[in-house]
């Protein structure tokens, strides 16, 4: 007979790109980062960015990789530095319980 041992696992934790509002970034250029760095519809975009817009910030993107979170992130603000915008996004853990 084998003694079978349980093993618990644990769900890897959540990461979430967090984009910030400023009054300097372009509407237009908002909807190209997150069309070309997050792969979303040209219709989710447009409604993430007037998300961004009215509340100051929204959840871009969530991935179960720090380091996928963070490269995203240091994508969508590397284009915005190329083109002389202050765009801002930060990556947050969420532990899944």
């Amino acid at each position: 007979i084998r003694d079978r041992s349980k093993v618990d696992l644990k769900k890897p934790d959540m990461y979430y790109v967090i984009m910030h509002n400023d009054d300097v970034t372009t509407m237009e250029f908002v909807i190209s980062v997150l069309m070309s760095v997050f792969f979303k519809s040209e219709t989710e975009a447009e409604d993430l960015m007037m998300k961004v817009h009215i509340e100051g910030q929204a959840t871009v993107g969530t991935y179960n990789s720090k380091d996928v979170a963070q490269s995203k992130a240091c994508k969508a603000e590397a284009m915005a530095r190329a083109n002389m915008f202050p765009l801002q996004l930060t990556v947050e853990e969420h532990p899944v319980r």
